[in-house]
């Protein structure tokens, strides 16, 4: 007897597959990786590899020894999670080892806990981002200052990033909107060049891994709520196009905010998603504790998606 297996909707037929998905993923983080690279030399590169390596070690232990099931690091998946990881952390000396923590936290809370890949209603490499910015807040907070191209020492000087000496109201005048493009600023790897961050979402657009909506509406958001609160007082609050071009708003409006897995499946849905993230990282970086906010609001706006998918229903799946 031949049994027909149904599984849940939808049911889409297509060449696409979550294999192909990641791994076009990764290709796209390619160009924010080299300008890490050449920035902050070794020290990026070897932050990376171990976040990747991490990643992929602890999903495959908790999948092959605790869930019982077979593996699933060929996907890319666990890739992606440790490239963002790593994306997300300062290229320095101590955070070699804090990082393996960041990915066993990435991995086996945020992502695996759930049920692995397509479960988990948070992005697993923001949840290790955060864990690791509430427990080791000074060697979160400690950023390597960009000195040349392709530097090779492993010691090096760090400072403060644009947004934290902005909160401070030390902003330097030498910083300037073509640093920030460019990547000639201090920050984590994945923060210190949209240009590349560009690259990568074009690609990501032109393959139709995701689409313009939550970009667009968060980076969009930010820009407008920046743009009126400079307006009232440019001596209070930085100006809109460099608030956009700093810290992680590019990397999370184009990488991490799109995740399909925790954001809304709707048109209108991602509309409201990305303006609530692109809201709620004006207010926690302009009044909050941290000079940063992407990271909590998209975990915050994580949260709501299924109150979102319940509000803003595809019209195929209506009522």
């Amino acid at each position: 007897m031949n049994l027909l297996n149904i599984s849940g909707s939808p049911h889409v037929h297509s060449d696409e597959s979550t294999k192909k998905i990641m791994w076009r993923v990764n290709l796209a983080l390619v160009p924010a990786l080299l300008v890490a690279i050449a920035y902050f030399g070794i020290n990026a590169l070897l932050v990376s590899l171990i976040s990747v390596a991490a990643c992929v070690l602890f999903q495959w232990l908790i999948e092959k020894f605790i869930l019982k099931v077979p593996s699933t690091i060929a996907d890319g998946s666990a890739i992606v999670t440790g490239l963002l990881l790593a994306f997300n952390v300062p290229s320095t000396v101590d955070m070699m080892w804090i990082v393996i923590i960041g990915a066993l936290v990435a991995i086996g809370i945020g992502k695996m806990s759930f049920g692995g890949l397509g479960k988990n209603p948070f992005n697993p490499a923001l949840v290790g981002r955060v864990f690791l910015l509430i427990s080791f807040p000074v060697q979160m907070t400690t950023w390597p200052v960009v000195d040349g191209i392709f530097p090779m020492n492993f010691d090096v000087a760090t400072g403060a990033t644009p947004l934290a000496a902005f909160k401070e109201n030390s902003l330097p005048e030498s910083v300037t909107l073509m640093d920030a493009f460019l990547g000639h600023i201090g920050g984590s790897l994945g923060e210190i060049s949209a240009l590349a961050i560009l690259l990568g979402a074009c690609y990501l657009l032109w393959k139709k891994v995701i689409t313009w909506h939550i970009p667009v509406a968060f980076i969009g958001t930010a820009l407008v709520f920046s743009a009126i609160l400079w307006l009232v007082n440019p001596e209070q609050y930085m100006d809109p196009v460099m608030t956009i071009f700093t810290g992680g708003i590019m990397l999370g409006a184009c990488f991490m905010a799109t995740d399909m897995v925790t954001s809304p499946m709707s048109k209108s849905g991602q509309l409201l998603f990305g303006f609530g993230c692109g809201l709620l990282t004006i207010i926690i970086r302009n009044w909050g504790a941290y000079p940063e906010g992407v990271s909590f609001a998209i975990l915050l706006m994580n949260s709501v998606t299924p109150l979102i998918n319940r509000w803003c229903k595809p019209a195929r799946f209506a009522n």
